[in-house]
């Protein structure tokens, strides 16, 4: 059947790999509907997008049309983008999964057959974020930690066996395999591929949207994709287009040269620093160019492309040049398969040369010459510090910290003597109680790893060794790291330094950072210390890393060797020693630092295309305890009640298939006053769950040991310890109450308690929920209870001054209502203290985009504060989403019509 071409696009060409379909951006351009060099690299792939989906109905002729009028439009125009495929990792990817489990019951109940609720694009679930740094220092240590896995997950591990069988397009990547960003990078992505669509083979831009912020890493190879919301990532894997505003492109340009010494993290954390100052960069995409594009290798440029969240916008854009085909070839892509992506991306204009520059909404000029050698910390990752500043900056952290806890009246007594692992030794306030190479942001990237394993090398003939204190982990994202650091023979010298490989996922990056050692943990606890984490990873908020450190500082993998061989913050790496000799003689960090020359030499003669076909030749297949896991079989999956993993969620129970009648909040409580720069980790931890918390003690009433507790992000397909465990971060801070944690005033009596304990409270009551917090809300990771958790405690919407992009989407499509202050008003600004209760009108009469909605508060002594909000649905969809059941949408675009 041949597809409808209003526009004349389509045509058959010879390729590397045969006869193939092509809808061509160049026929728009004859037509005279847009100017192909004058568009971003990023925008002309959406236009070839909706050029190919286009079938009059889901995709328009004027959808096509608005895309290639860009500029005109850009922020205002809604797109309907429709990926080509989904990616999906543990701790996002289970309850994901258990919607669409729970989303069939549903329509078995309906009347409709459940297989109407399908992975229609092919959909990757990469297990990579349960694995927890219990083991380290030792060769056997990832033995041990993957044994552990099993244990504790083998329930959620059958559920996704059973999930790959039932979904037809769902592939499972087993544990152990590597970090879903290094695996879609290194074997996944295609960049350009060719699928048999209606009987003809068509050759299309690989497109990609993932629940997982860092998506965006594989914009690093030429493949645009970025992290969306579970309700809309199911939504692609159900057929759905993701509608999105015609988003603005922020052009970068890259001049000048790195300088001797600096590394891609240092890069990274350049750029980000840069772009929170420079641009407001939410919502929109950011893409870079220019002549500094060929002093990046794709390695450098998927670093970068990683942390696109961290620098607030939906993408960080690489275009397909010579570079990108080098390294599909390195990565172990065929010839054929490199020959047709610059074939594509040269007829479609996809190819940069540097020889035209497009428009841009925005443009801006980085110079990667001006990068010095940094950190960032100790709760931001956009907070850089020169390395040269590192001590002067930890002093000042120190001083609030300390000045802080006089006013609490906190204990704080130091230093501390201990004796860990038989050692006695001396803690005191920067003491680096964690040390990790960790995070695809990083380990993905043989430049900093063989950087890190040189000055390991250097570091051990120099006599030094890693202070006893200090927990050292090494959670590389790709198998093949391990193989070119044997090679090279690297790897003996980081295990000299107790950098063994503690297994190939997230881990300290994600929160999996394990206990610390019971000495430690005492120290910190009893007497204030100003403990604190260095790792490779991408962030660094408060109670993140782990909860006992104060402090998380992000740093290149050999700045974590050589914080961890100081151990401690307090230092200033150009002028004190990192250590001594034997003999007394002291050794700094320019005498074991490598050189760019040094770490080249090294991938150029052990970074091969063999490492990684070896490697993926067997991505599927699993160890022999995931191969022996017995699932479920069946298209509807049968639940234990009794299950602590796996329970069928409560969203679906009272849907019907007539959306409700919108109303105004009438009679709110503010359940949680917050500051700025709230993350998703604050709203909904992923790390270990406390033994004395609400969560916590469910287990325990449910017969699970303290010891098998896991973390709350291994826990996310259980909603009762998800909802106990929302807002319940211990280093949270509602403004309600002068303590730290996940505690609440329940207005009624005056009492302080749990938001858990208030929440249900006031359910009982019938009482609806706010919470009122300031700029940046939801900050952080894709991160679905980040909104389910609240949605089941009962609020009902969120005023603040501004809110990141996938979290304001979440809360949408579960129904809590994002409400934006209007510039230049704030909670402190309109007096509100939080013991008011609230009506929001304008919501009954009906909503469309940005609505301006008024806010009346009422204070104990009967005055009023009236003021007006923002309501950010920002498309029709959105506004129709949010006027629904959750879900609803996508259950009616899968009935039969």
């Amino acid at each position: 059947m041949t597809k409808k071409d209003p526009f004349g696009a389509r045509e058959v060409l010879d390729s590397p790999v045969g006869r193939v379909a092509v809808y061509r951006l160049d026929r728009l351009e004859e037509i005279g509907l847009t100017r192909i060099d004058r568009l971003p690299y990023t925008i002309r792939v959406l236009l070839e997008n909706v050029l190919r989906n286009y079938d009059g109905f889901l995709v328009t002729e004027d959808d096509v049309k608005n895309v290639a009028s860009w500029p005109s439009g850009a922020g205002e125009k809604v797109v309907p983008f429709m990926p080509s495929r989904a990616l999906l990792q543990d701790y996002t990817g289970v309850p994901a999964v258990v919607d669409l489990a729970a989303m069939r019951d549903k329509a078995a109940e309906l009347g409709c057959p459940p297989k109407i609720v399908d992975a229609v694009i092919p959909t990757h679930l990469v297990i990579d974020h349960s694995i927890i740094v219990d083991y380290y220092g030792t060769s056997d240590a990832i033995e041990k930690n993957m044994a552990l896995e099993f244990r504790r997950y083998r329930e959620r591990y059958k559920f996704l066996k059973w999930a790959q069988q039932a979904f037809k397009n769902l592939r499972v990547v087993p544990p152990g395999k590597g970090i879903i960003h290094q695996v879609n990078v290194e074997y996944l992505a295609k960049v350009v591929d060719v699928r048999e669509i209606n009987g003809e083979k068509v050759a299309f831009p690989d497109t990609v949207i993932g629940a997982d912020s860092h998506t965006t890493m594989v914009n690093g190879i030429g493949v645009l994709g970025w992290g969306a919301g579970g309700i809309e990532v199911e939504a692609v894997m159900l057929g759905q287009p993701y509608y999105m505003v015609l988003p603005e492109v922020i052009g970068v340009k890259l001049v000048g040269e790195p300088r001797e010494g600096v590394t891609p993290t240092d890069i990274v954390l350049a750029i980000t620093e840069f772009l929170r100052k420079k641009a407001d960069t939410v919502g929109k995409f950011v893409e870079f160019y220019g002549p500094g594009l060929k002093h990046l290798l794709a390695f450098d440029r998927t670093t970068i492309a990683n942390m696109a969240p961290e620098y607030g916008s939906t993408t960080g854009f690489f275009p397909v040049d010579s570079e990108t085909l080098s390294f599909l070839k390195l990565t172990g892509r065929s010839d054929e398969h490199v020959a047709l992506v610059e074939w594509y991306t040269r007829l479609q204009h996809l190819y940069y040369t540097g020889e035209s520059e497009p428009s841009y909404s925005v443009k801006l000029e980085f110079d990667l010459s001006s990068v010095e050698p940094s950190i960032a910390g100790p709760a931001h990752p956009e907070d850089r510090i020169p390395l040269a500043k590192a001590k002067e900056e930890f002093d000042k952290v120190l001083k609030k910290y300390l000045e802080e806890a006089k006013r609490r009246g906190a204990v704080v007594s130091t230093p501390v003597e201990i004796e860990v692992e038989g050692l006695k030794a001396s803690l005191d306030h920067g003491a680096v109680v964690i040390a990790s190479i960790t995070s695809c942001t990083n380990t993905s990237n043989p430049h900093v790893v063989l950087a890190a394993g040189l000055l390991a090398k250097k570091a051990v003939e120099k006599g030094l060794t890693v202070k006893p204190w200090v927990k050292t982990s090494f959670s590389p994202g790709s198998r093949v790291v391990v193989d070119y650091l044997k090679r090279s023979g690297l790897m003996s010298y980081l295990e000299a330094l107790r950098f063994h490989v503690v297994g190939f996922g997230c881990m300290t990056c994600i929160g999996n950072s394990g206990p610390l050692p019971e000495p430690i943990t005492k120290a910190i606890k009893e007497a204030g210390l100003f403990a604190v984490s260095v790792l490779s990873g991408n962030r660094n908020f408060l109670g993140r890393t782990h909860p006992l450190t104060r402090g998380n500082y992000l740093a290149s993998p050999p700045l974590v060797v050589a914080y961890a061989v100081k151990g401690t913050m307090n230092w200033d790496p150009y002028s004190e020693p990192i250590g001594h000799t034997p003999n007394g003689e002291p050794v700094y960090l320019k005498d074991v630092w490598p050189s760019t020359a040094e770490v080249k030499k090294l991938i150029q003669e052990h970074v091969n295309p063999e490492l990684y076909k070896e490697k993926y030749k067997d991505i599927y297949k699993g160890t022999r305890e995931w191969e022996s896991l017995e699932a479920p079989s069946g298209e509807l999956y049968p639940w234990d009640p009794a299950s602590t993993f796996i329970r069928k969620p409560p969203f679906f129970e009272d849907m019907d298939l007539e959306p409700p009648e919108l109303e105004d909040i009438i009679g709110a409580r503010v359940l949680l006053m917050l500051g700025d720069r709230v993350t998703t980790d604050h709203i909904s931890p992923a790390g270990a769950i406390p033994e004395d918390s609400p969560a916590g003690k469910y287990l325990i009433e449910h017969g699970v040991k303290p010891s098998e507790f896991g973390t709350y992000g291994a826990r996310r397909g259980n909603h009762e310890v998800m909802m106990r465990g929302t807002f319940a971060n211990p280093k949270i801070r509602n403004l309600l109450v002068d303590r730290e944690g996940g505690y609440t005033v329940y207005w009624p009596t005056g009492e302080v308690m749990t938001v858990y304990e208030a929440a249900m409270k006031y359910r009982e009551q019938g009482v609806p929920l706010i919470v009122i917090a300031g700029k940046q809300y939801g900050a952080g990771s894709s991160r679905d209870w980040a909104a389910k958790g609240p949605y089941l405690l009962g609020v009902k919407a969120v005023i603040a001054e501004s809110f990141e992009r996938i979290h304001r989407s979440n809360l949408v499509g579960m129904g809590i209502l994002p409400l934006q202050f209007m510039p230049g008003e704030n909670a402190e600004k309109l007096g509100l203290r939080g013991d008011e209760v609230y009506d929001i009108i304008g919501i009954k009469e009906g909503l469309y985009p940005r609505k301006i909605l008024t806010v009346r508060a009422k204070r104990p002594d009967g005055t009023t504060i009236e003021f007006k909000v923002v309501a950010r649905l920002d498309t029709p969809v959105e506004v129709e989403y949010y006027g629904c059941d959750r879900l609803l949408v996508l259950l009616h675009s899968q009935s039969p019509q």
